[in-house]
């Protein structure tokens, strides 16, 4: 029965301990696809848990199983094999003694792999059995944690020849970093480079020469962290390289350029703004990292405190007007209206963004890049986007009075318009609208909220104190001051020395209500309109970053950093 339905005996065996219906397994053997195992097409049609069919497998194969790989192996365990290989197979190779080689395996009916493995390394297999789902995740991490630094492998190739012919070979945007084996060692640096970026988190990187050497430096929680300092001889390569990638004139070098790089890095899909400056000692390079993985596009996930993610909700439930969300440039505006839209694109609603440039691919959303190679700017863009009958409209940024001013009667028209604009508060947008010449009635008639947000390091919770507060700090939250606040540790590997691990967003909302209209009205200052929201009972970013500190989350000097004194 079991060859006749395309299982194997194993499969049967293990289908029959768990009651699986034959109609199942028959349309499971169906759906399996390249790369996915039995248990995964079991676990796809809801049939049977992926992890309880592979642990049955086992059992019928006698096999040991373990729900996770059961340690972490060498650099020289994986050498013989390529991530690729390993991860087509679901192989992942653990440790090896005298006897045998211990290899996790997600399916083990699987004997073309185990007889691979025995040839490459020249000894008996012991295969364990560990979800396919687990595994997937485990093998791309073991690479990782094996993979050369940018220090090491600038220690590496020193000493060699570097070549500018070198750095013009075609990038292969299919191919995953830890995949790349290029022998070229400006192409190896370069790698190693974004690579390490990718694992240390950073939102940047940044490429600076000086007179007599180059500094390549990661911003990381918000901060800049110096990760080397090659030779001068490097930077030309470097820079090449980077332009290569980004598809740039390499021979260009004395206008700025920006260009976009895809990278595939254990994995995980990275977008990157690539920015090329000319200056006195050569070209600087700054890199925006952009994990599509790693943005968490939802209110919950971004930290917002709850009484004003109830009021976002709210505004989301409006049929016009404009929302804006205001901060420095690196404080994540752009991926707190993407969690916005998130939940908007239902399927009943038309959202169409303008954007510079389009950061994260949104489903059911329709993403206009802007493009001033051609003349479509956001004006233009926005233009079009409103004969595309939209209901919700995301501005990517408002940078000049024509574009606001369209986003503004968009708003008057039947269109829930959300954008951005670099102000320091809430209340600072109102004004800054009015220096840009915008009428005071079309922004009192239009504009439903102001939402201002800042990034701040989290305490690290390996090495965080917790301690009584300071005199300054008592006086920084006000009374009651609580018995104990986070203090930024001595610093461990899991925050690289510094004390902090990841950031969460604190925010600042202005409701626009009649009073606040008033004001506009009036051309009154951002400090009329600030006195006027906090008697209202309104929060300040000082006081979402202290609600932070209350709650054992950051430290107050982390706060005193990120927000300032309105007084």
């Amino acid at each position: 029965m079991a060859a006749a339905s395309g299982l194997t005996a194993l499969d049967a065996r293990a289908a029959a301990a768990l009651a699986v219906p034959v109609d199942a397994l028959a349309r499971a053997v169906a759906r399996r696809r390249d790369g996915a195992t039995l248990a995964d097409a079991l676990g796809e049609l809801g049939v049977v848990q992926p992890a309880a069919f592979t642990r049955a497998l086992a059992d019928a194969a006698a096999l040991p199983f373990a729900p996770a790989p059961p340690g972490v192996p060498s650099r020289e365990l994986l050498d013989p094999i390529p991530l690729a290989w390993a991860r087509r197979h679901l192989v992942l190779p653990l440790a090896r003694d005298a006897h045998a080689v211990t290899v996790a395996v997600a399916d083990p009916t699987a004997l073309a792999p185990l007889d691979d493995l025995r040839f490459a390394y020249r000894a008996r297999i012991a295969p364990v059995v560990v979800p396919p789902a687990v595994l997937r995740e485990a093998i791309p991490r073991a690479w990782d944690a094996t993979v050369r630094s940018a220090a090491d492998t600038m220690e590496a190739i020193v000493d060699e020849r570097v070549e500018l012919d070198d750095a013009a070979v075609a990038p292969d945007t299919d191919l995953d970093l830890l995949d790349a084996g290029d022998e070229a060692p400006v192409i190896r640096l370069v790698n190693a480079l974004l690579f390490q970026a990718v694992r240390d988190g950073a939102s940047d990187l940044h490429v600076e020469p000086h007179e007599r050497g180059v500094t390549i430096r990661f911003r990381i929680d918000g901060l800049l962290h110096e990760a080397l300092a090659p030779p001068a001889r490097f930077h030309a390569v470097i820079v090449s390289r980077l332009k290569v990638m980004a598809r740039l004139d390499i021979a260009e070098r004395r206008l700025p350029q920006d260009g976009r790089i895809q990278l595939r890095a254990a994995g995980r899909d990275v977008d990157v703004r690539a920015s090329f400056v000319p200056t006195a000692w050569g070209e600087r390079v700054v890199l925006r990292l952009l994990d599509r993985d790693a943005a968490p596009l939802d209110l919950a996930a971004l930290g917002t405190a709850p009484p004003v993610a109830t009021a976002v909700q709210g505004l989301l439930g409006r049929t016009h007007g404009l929302v804006l969300v205001t901060g420095p440039t690196g404080s994540g505006k752009t991926t707190t209206l993407y969690a916005l839209l998130r939940r908007l694109a239902t399927g009943e609603r038309n959202v169409l963004t303008i954007e510079d440039p389009v950061e994260y691919q949104l489903p059911g959303v329709g993403q206009m890049p802007v493009n001033p190679r051609i003349g479509l700017g956001f004006a233009g863009g926005l233009r079009a986007i409103l004969r595309q009958d939209p209901d919700v409209i995301l501005v990517g940024e408002i940078r000049d009075r024509e574009t606001v001013e369209i986003a503004l009667r968009a708003a008057l028209t039947g269109h829930l318009v959300f954008s951005t604009l670099h102000t320091n508060d809430a209340a600072s947008a109102m004004t800054r609208l009015l220096d840009m010449d915008v009428e005071p009635f079309l922004i009192s008639s239009s504009i439903l909220a102001v939402l201002a947000q800042r990034l701040v390091r989290l305490a690290c919770p390996a090495c965080v104190r917790l301690e009584p507060p300071t005199d300054a700090e008592r006086h920084a939250l006000g009374t009651p001051a609580p018995d104990a606040v986070p203090h930024a540790g001595p610093g461990c590997d899991a925050c690289r020395g510094t004390g902090y691990r990841r950031r969460a967003a604190i925010h600042e909302l202005l409701l626009v209500d009649d009073a606040v209209r008033a004001l506009v009205m009036e051309r009154r200052d951002a400090a009329t309109i600030r006195r006027h929201v906090r008697a209202a009972g309104a929060g300040s970013l000082r006081d979402a970053g202290l609600a932070r500190v209350r709650a054992g989350a950051t430290t107050v000097d982390e706060v005193l950093r990120v927000t300032q004194d309105e007084a």
